[in-house]
């Protein structure tokens, strides 16, 4: 590796260390877990996902969606089953990888993808709302003034510093230079010590105090199967969009073993369960870190934050952490999506805004599935309305239908007024050179078809059947 790749990559590592910290901190107390779970899990998820995984240069760690869906778990049941859920959690993901089913991504339609990302940067911007509070009210008076003045001050250096500089990333400039200051003025602003305090000793490894039975695996089951699910889709939209940012090809499959593998060793040392987290992977890639070192120094610096720098650490003013999340949120927003919004169909329109606020009011996962159910319906749709005929009568009396299109379940019905069994002569030819049968629907709509024909006392005859049509029709009982 070529030093100046070497010195990006470990910069990009520190200044996205810096900002995992509040991330996870935040998270674990989200889930009323020990926020050492969440250093603990952002320190080993980041790290192998980093050295094996197929997406260098994102940024995984315990991951707010995660954290969301297994909250009734621990409120229930306790950490323990949680770290039984990440174990299970991480073997599914594996299987999602070994299976190769990573390539199901690309079902998901790039409206969708606009509508996660700009989801995604709200629920970003509103995340650091939560730091301007103190207990269950607002700061007022000198705190706020000094809070807002501090973030702004952030992103001002993150905005200004590149048109002087690009030899260290904005984002570090902005953090120590800020903790600098406040350090020396002794300015009283927040710091994340008052979040918690994050000193620990090196993660044990244990398996997770639960009795290994069939009840167990009943209350786990649902909770993993769900965080793995959700972790994966992001983790899966992350690398798209890593892809997309650094113009190179990731390999989703070894993604989603890798980031299983690492939440099984998570489960298994006491941390929490994660996936990608795409704040802290555009931190990462606007500083230059492309390789798999900027990964592996951000992981392993959490550790060393948690070991031995945790005095340090925990000076570092919120508001300096809060401005660059800002300034993350600014960048990840697709802010081109709202100048084609009047441009586009309809239908991807509301894909991109229903996306967008789902993911915001929810989670994620319903989000996505969500705006898919939309493609797809728009998908069929489109494509039922194109399927039409175009019918002549032969020399012998018989009359010929040609028809174009693709009959599947959205289309049975405009086929089938296609034709005119009681009017048309006792032969009738269907040809099939340019009909693509589908699914079921399809061949049962061709069975109805043939016996409308012979109910009114005609027989109809199929031709230039493909191949695949012939072997549907076979497998269904049906033949040409």
């Amino acid at each position: 590796m070529k030093p100046a790749r070497l010195r990006a990559d470990m910069l990009a590592g520190l200044t996205t260390s810096f900002a995992l910290v509040p991330e996870c901190i935040a998270f674990a107390l989200v889930a009323h877990l020990n926020p050492l779970m969440g250093l603990y899990g952002a320190f080993i998820i980041c790290t192998l996902t980093a050295l094996f995984g197929g997406r260098p240069g994102m940024i995984s760690g315990a991951a707010g969606s995660m954290a969301v869906v297994i909250i009734a778990l621990v409120v229930q049941h306790g950490a323990q089953y949680l770290l039984a859920t990440v174990l299970l959690g991480g073997l599914v993901m594996i299987l999602f990888g070994v299976l190769r089913l990573g390539k199901l991504v690309r079902l998901v339609p790039y409206s969708v993808m606009l509508g996660f990302v700009n989801g995604l940067a709200i629920v970003i911007a509103l995340a650091q709302l939560e730091h301007l509070r103190e207990g269950e009210a607002w700061l007022e008076g000198s705190a706020l003034y000094l809070m807002i003045g501090l973030v702004a001050l952030t992103m001002l250096v993150v905005y200004v510093l590149p048109r002087l500089t690009r030899a260290i990333p904005p984002a570090l400039i902005a953090i120590l230079g800020v903790g600098l200051l406040v350090y020396l003025l002794d300015l009283p602003t927040r710091t994340l010590g008052d979040m918690a305090h994050i000193a620990g000793g090196l993660p044990q490894l244990a398996w997770p105090d639960v009795p290994w039975n069939l009840e167990t695996l009943r209350i786990v089951a649902p909770y993993a199967f769900l965080m793995a699910m959700v972790g994966l889709l992001e983790t899966l939209l992350t690398l798209n969009l890593t892809d997309e940012i650094t113009e190179s090809r990731g390999y989703p499959d070894r993604e989603c073993v890798a980031l299983g593998a690492a939440n099984m060793v998570s489960g298994l040392c006491g941390g929490m369960g994660g996936c990608a987290m795409i704040g802290q992977t555009v931190i990462n890639l606007s500083s230059g870190g492309r390789g798999r070192l900027s990964g592996v120094v951000a992981g392993v610096m959490i550790l060393l934050f948690v070991l031995f720098l945790s005095p340090l650490i925990e000076q570092i003013p919120l508001a300096a952490l809060v401005g660059v999340m800002f300034v993350v949120a600014q960048q990840t927003f697709a802010w081109a999506s709202l100048r084609v919004l009047h441009k586009v169909p309809a239908s991807d329109m509301l894909a991109i805004v229903a996306v967008t606020v789902v993911t915001v009011f929810t989670d994620l996962a319903t989000a996505v599935m969500f705006g898919i159910v939309i493609a797809a319906i728009n998908f069929a749709w489109q494509h039922a309305r194109e399927l039409y005929a175009d019918s002549h009568a032969e020399n012998d009396g018989s009359k010929v239908y040609q028809v174009h299109g693709t009959l599947f379940f959205a289309s049975t019905a405009p086929f089938l007024n296609q034709f005119d069994p009681a009017n048309d002569p006792v032969k009738v030819t269907l040809d099939c050179r340019h009909l693509s049968f589908v699914d079921y629907s399809a061949i049962a709509a061709l069975k109805t078809l043939r016996e409308r024909y012979a109910k009114a006392g005609k027989h109809l005859r199929v031709v230039h059947l493909s191949e695949r049509c012939k072997k549907l029709l076979k497998r269904a009982g049906e033949h040409g």
